[in-house]
């Protein structure tokens, strides 16, 4: 089977689909790998280093003519309109919002994989792409705080007196919330973390954070472990909380996230003018509009004396890692789909009936064809 590796063409995008390694190990597995010329530069991976892998290093139209196409971001138009009718396709897609593409796919006839609906169950975990880009995230996010912040994060005793530590605050307790607990813990600061699942006030705790809890008067967990929406009483409480800790903090991490819908205001304009000038907020939610009422997507602003980070996509600025590790879950999905170097799908099995968006035609993935339906 040849798989198609594009090079990425959305603005600040430097993450390549398969590096080298795993190049080499589709290779060995009987799969062609056609690269198109530059696609690993943004990560650090020439094509020197592709063709040592074993791979074929060509042009767009060469990667794009593949039998199936792995790619990181979502597709555009005229991307779809490089595939071949009937090939398939890996990527991360994000079909509940986008939509236009979805059914471009489908009319394409397009066998189309998203790499954020692969299901959260145990035999995925090597496939689990939102996990390792959202780890990075959570990383590069405490780094970005420390350098904005005018204070250092550790207490320090000095002859000049003793410094004392930042204080931290992340709200929501993922992969993402917990990388950032943990990095900041690292780097000296007291943490608190608030999410709305109980169920991860242990792993807080035992990163060294303080979990804040409330009686919202339901669950906030929905389908598959991930925040579902709150009831407009639950979160008007919720942001009570929030709001007597923001004003504390010299800096907020915000992470929260519902599938398929804008992120929920956490962080409200009130709030940011209560915190101390030169505090900082970083918005992990801004791709989804952000958890942050005063986030700019894609820009860093400061309001009221306070630093916003609206960074929309942070596994990019981590390029070589983010790329390992992606190029690592497609691959890991790859060898699920296929058998001695061809597609082989079982529609019945759960990660494949999970991931699998459009096929034959057809919008087949159950919650992606009802929000289809529903606009």
């Amino acid at each position: 089977m040849k798989v198609g590796v594009p090079r990425e063409t959305v603005p600040g995008e430097q993450r390549v689909a398969i590096v080298p390694e795993a190049a080499a190990k589709l290779v060995a597995a009987k799969h062609e790998v056609i690269v198109e010329s530059g696609a690993g530069t943004g990560s650090g991976h020439d094509d020197e280093a592709y063709r040592k892998a074993g791979a074929t290093v060509s042009d767009r139209q060469a990667a794009f003519g593949a039998d199936i196409v792995v790619k990181v971001q979502k597709p555009s138009a005229e991307e779809i309109g490089l595939l071949r009718e009937g090939a398939a396709f890996i990527a991360t897609l994000q079909p509940l919002t986008n939509k236009d593409a979805v059914k471009a796919l489908a009319a394409r006839r397009t066998t189309a994989f998203s790499m954020d609906m692969i299901p959260r169950v145990t035999r995925a975990q090597s496939m689990d792409s939102l996990s390792s880009q959202s780890n990075i995230a959570g990383y590069k996010a405490v780094l970005v705080a420390a350098n904005s912040l005018p204070k250092f994060f550790p207490m320090l005793t000095t002859a000049a007196g003793t410094v004392t530590p930042a204080r931290v605050l992340v709200l929501g307790a993922g992969v993402a919330g917990l990388q950032a607990i943990a990095t900041a813990r690292r780097l000296g600061a007291i943490v608190e973390a608030f999410d709305t699942r109980p169920v991860v006030k242990e792993q807080v705790q035992s990163l060294g954070a303080k979990f804040l809890e409330i009686e919202l008067g339901e669950q906030g967990e929905g389908t598959g472990g991930y925040a579902k929406e709150l009831s407009e009483e639950a979160h008007k409480k919720e942001q009570e909380l929030v709001g007597k800790h923001v004003k504390d903090a010299d800096v907020v991490i915000t992470t929260a996230l519902v599938p398929g819908r804008r992120a929920p205001i956490l962080v409200t304009a009130d709030m940011v003018r209560a915190m101390r000038a030169g505090s900082v907020v970083v918005d992990l939610a801004a791709e989804m509009g952000g958890n942050c009422e005063l986030t700019e997507p894609g820009k860093t602003v400061v309001r009221e004396g306070v630093t916003i980070h609206g960074e929309v996509n942070w596994p990019s600025t981590v390029a070589f890692h983010a790329s390992q590790l992606y190029s690592r879950n497609v691959s890991a999905l790859l060898a699920h789909l296929s058998k001695d170097g061809a597609l082989a799908l079982d529609l019945e099995d759960e990660i494949t009936k999970g991931a699998l968006i459009t096929h034959e035609g057809q919008v087949v993935h159950a919650a992606t064809k009802a929000a289809l339906e529903k606009a």
